[in-house]
């Protein structure tokens, strides 16, 4: 079985590692995948915005995507998702373990479910984020020098533009951690399809209202190094689990 990263702004590759690009044919649309040459060939490496960031992410082809890895035979996938922060206890550069979401998606296909031939299907999202991804996540983080905030609620909205103030205002209100563009339908899809998906944001960026100025973290050594850290902690998890142990019911 194979297992997957998906990847978000920023991570392009995984340093040190070498790819053999493959393209997978979906009914939904190709997508382009690599695969981990050397000691982890089970491992694709899915960029969701592309490896150049050409794809932005209201046009994000989340059913191909999902459905790509599927035929792969993925079971187990790991995300990384760049947003902005709501909480303080979340700063930028902050790490969060996400298992919850708030949806403020319009216009996307966000179902494999659509009638016809596929026919309908109400999938339970109650449980979106794999409760034994994350648990391993959470312990093996600090071996890897992270600090993930646990239980982080993910709010998902179209992009491409940035949230108004009074919209993170609300969206703290409703309990909401971090906000970014990309999460959903991807995690819901995932569930559609009974992959075992986990995720884990950092953040790049105050969201609006809450300082003066949105004032992105830019390229630096602690930012290469948290994204090189972020990696090393997904392939380990990877590495240290199984589709028998993580994809039960």
């Amino acid at each position: 079985m194979s297992v997957a990263i998906i990847a978000g702004t920023a991570i392009y590759n995984i340093p040190g590692t070498t790819f053999k690009e493959e393209n997978v044919e979906t009914p939904y649309g190709t997508v382009p995948v690599y695969r981990v040459q050397g000691d982890f060939e089970d491992l694709i490496f899915l960029a969701r915005h592309g490896i150049k960031h050409d794809t932005p992410p209201h046009k994000v082809n989340y059913r191909a995507n999902i459905k790509a890895l599927e035929i792969l035979g993925v079971k187990r996938v790991l995300a990384t998702y760049a947003v902005g922060s709501i909480n303080k206890e979340i700063p930028p550069l902050g790490l969060a373990l996400i298992t919850d979401f708030l949806d403020f998606t319009s216009n996307r296909k966000h179902t494999f479910f659509d009638g016809g031939d596929r026919g309908v299907k109400h999938v339970d999202v109650s449980i979106t984020y794999n409760p034994r991804l994350n648990k391993k996540l959470l312990a093996l983080a600090p071996d890897f020098d992270i600090n993930l905030r646990p239980n982080a609620v993910y709010v998902s909205t179209n992009g491409p533009r940035l949230e108004s103030p009074a919209e993170i205002r609300m969206y703290a209100q409703l309990g909401g951690d971090v906000v970014g563009m990309t999460g959903i339908p991807e995690a819901t899809l995932a569930r559609e399809l009974g992959l075992c998906y986990a995720a884990v944001a950092f953040s790049v960026n105050w969201a609006a209202g809450i300082e003066k100025t949105i004032q992105f973290v830019g390229d630096s050594d602690s930012f290469d190094k948290i994204k090189a850290n972020i990696l090393a902690l997904f392939i380990e998890t990877l590495k240290t689990t199984s589709d028998t142990e993580c994809c039960v019911p």
